[in-house]
């Protein structure tokens, strides 16, 4: 492709709407089009579990980036099922929901100051976390246990010490998704989900964590692409202007960074393209345009065409652009101010864990035990990222199981005499899974179900084990209580 800051028309104004634009790339160094790039006013970038294969290699990626210009260097690293730096193994630290659950703000802000800790050693200098949507539809195919819970009060007292605890190293908290993703029962990588909220709703509920972050100084703001009829009309929030200007400018008083959810999303492409997208969300307020993973170089230089076009054609103001940039410099200068070494890992993630899991009933000594994982689809937001005990019982006979496919008398059988631990992840959003484990459950009633998503079907087995996610400190907490 032509260098993202071609010559052609206004070389000034190409710069400007460059500097809008987080892009994404495949593989684990960044290609020569995103180096020149950066070298001509790119914002920067968004990695994926795809550019990671471990710190050392993150941290020399981010060096390389860093050497061509002055990067927003961007990532989803939100604890729990949701992680970029250990995509591969999963994470070491529990996600929001299991916080909220044990509610102690002081070890919510611990853990995401290791978290910031982490990304800051690897040259990442913005965390799109944390989510601050109230998860108040139990059936959220998007949300679910990356938020704190489905209480207004406490999800705005844990996204501030989130907040406090990546700033605190000069990683940028994006607390998202503005204004509110939590009441939604559709996903916004597919179609354009509805929040049938008025505005007193929107005021008294979803906006609460908002104002609390907006108060604690949050750096940046990610939007929502969902619908709030009263507020939005037909829109999603990303290309809003009464959501992003009115709502969140003038009347909540922020003034930080804007940033889009990722553009390539249907919930914009499938609407208005991702070149309308990029054009309208900057015209309803966004500073920066997260593009997503999908877009390639050719896609975002018509991206960036079609930006500079907009201007030219009077659809898009130029002091939009102008303002966009003024604010991503302060955001730049702040990144730059000096802040001491973030510390080695000091196993906070597992301690919060640790706290988090719950048990009902008696644990009894495990004999030869038999693991029955069955098998949960991977959401778009979480990726493909392993879940599961096998690791911490390495003794025990695991299988994974397709609960469509799954024999449950077959199952039965192998378990005769066994120690019989049924594994979970949001059951109650899959009614193949609950019919499964109610099968294994009248033939062994005594056996253990371990919930690795939200507890919320609670089945009659003689031990139950809520863990509140699925990450790998999840996982070796609930072992732990199982074994000890």
């Amino acid at each position: 492709m032509s260098d993202v800051c071609a010559s052609t028309g206004d070389r000034g104004l190409r710069r400007l709407a460059a500097g809008t634009l987080l892009v994404s790339f495949q593989g684990l160094q960044a290609p020569d089009w995103v180096l020149r790039g950066l070298e001509g006013g790119l914002g920067g970038v968004t990695l994926f579990g795809f550019n990671v294969r471990d710190p050392e290699q993150v941290a020399g990626l981010t060096a390389q980036m860093s050497g061509s210009g002055n990067p927003v260097i961007s990532l989803d690293e939100e604890g729990g099922d949701v992680t970029r730096l250990a995509y591969h193994i999963g994470s070491p630290y529990p996600g929001n929901a299991a916080l909220g659950a044990v509610d102690d703000v002081e070890l919510t802000e611990r853990v995401y100051h290791s978290i910031g800790a982490d990304l800051a050693r690897c040259g990442v200098n913005l965390d799109m976390g944390p989510v601050a949507d109230i998860n108040t539809a139990d059936d959220n195919p998007v949300i679910g246990t990356r938020s704190f819970g489905s209480s207004s009060d406490l999800v705005a007292r844990h996204t501030v010490a989130a907040v406090r605890g990546l700033q605190s190293l000069g990683v940028a908290a994006c607390v998202k998704h503005f204004p509110g993703h939590g009441a939604t029962t559709q996903d916004s990588h597919l179609e354009i989900p509805l929040v049938a909220a008025s505005r007193e709703l929107l005021w008294d509920r979803e906006l609460i964590p908002f104002r609390a972050a907006v108060e604690a100084g949050t750096k940046s703001i990610m939007t929502a692409h969902v619908s709030v009829p009263d507020l939005t009309g037909d829109l999603p929030a990303t290309l809003s202007g009464e959501a992003l200007t009115t709502l969140l400018r003038r009347e909540m008083g922020y003034d930080g960074v804007v940033i889009s959810d990722a553009l390539d999303m249907h919930a914009i492409t499938e609407g208005v393209g991702l070149v309308g997208g990029a054009v309208l969300s900057l015209a309803a307020g966004s500073d920066l345009l997260c593009l997503g993973p999908l877009p390639t170089a050719e896609e975002i230089e018509r991206v960036l065409t079609g930006i500079a076009e907009a201007v030219a054609e009077g659809r898009l103001a130029a002091a939009r652009l102008e303002e966009a940039a003024e604010r991503v410099d302060r955001l730049r200068e702040w990144f730059a101010a000096p802040r001491r070494k973030p510390a080695e890992s000091n196993g906070i993630g597992l301690e919060a864990a640790r706290r988090a899991v719950a048990l009902s009933g008696a644990v009894t000594p495990l004999t030869d035990p038999l693991v029955v994982e069955v098998d949960t689809p991977p959401t778009i937001a979480v990726g493909d990222v392993p879940w599961g005990i096998a690791p911490w019982l390495p003794n025990a006979e695991v299988v994974r199981v397709k609960p469509e496919d799954a024999d449950a008398a077959a199952l039965l059988g192998r378990s005769h005499d066994r120690s019989l631990v049924i594994v979970v992840k949001d059951a109650h959003r899959y009614p193949g899974t609950r019919t499964l484990v109610s099968a294994l459950l009248a033939g062994r009633p005594d056996a253990t179900v371990m919930e690795m998503g939200l507890p919320i079907w609670r089945p009659g087995a003689a031990t139950y084990i809520a863990t509140y996610g699925a990450a790998r400190a999840n996982a070796q907490a609930a072992v732990e209580l199982l074994t000890n």
